[in-house]
C-alpha cells in the first residue's frame, strides 16, 4: 500500500515538473516576441523636442547643445504664440 502512495506522489511530481518545463519552441517564440516588442517600442518622435531628446540620449549632442537648442525653440515659440496673462492687457 505504501509503495502505491509513493508511486502516485512521484507521478504527480513528474506531471507537475513536465507542465512547467519550458519547451524549446515556446522559448523561441518568446524570444521572437521580445524582439518584435522591442522594435515596436522605438517610436519616431512627433516633435522637434522629441528629436532633440533622442539625440541627447544617444549622446549625439552635448547637454549644453541641447539646452541651447531648447532655448531657441522656446524663444521661437514665444514670438509665434505669445502668452497672454489675465490682467496684462495693454
Amino acid at each position: 500500500m505504501m509503495a502505491i502512495v509513493i508511486l502516485l506522489w512521484l507521478a504527480a511530481l513528474a506531471v507537475g515538473v513536465w507542465a512547467v518545463w519550458p519547451s524549446p519552441s515556446k522559448t523561441a517564440r518568446r524570444a521572437a516576441r521580445a524582439e518584435a516588442t522591442e522594435v515596436a517600442r522605438k517610436p519616431s518622435p512627433d516633435s522637434l523636442e522629441g528629436v532633440l531628446v533622442g539625440h541627447l540620449l544617444r549622446q549625439e549632442i552635448t547637454p549644453e547643445q541641447y539646452r541651447r537648442a531648447v532655448e531657441g525653440l522656446a524663444a521661437r515659440d514665444d514670438q509665434r504664440h505669445p502668452m497672454s496673462v489675465p490682467g496684462d492687457e495693454v
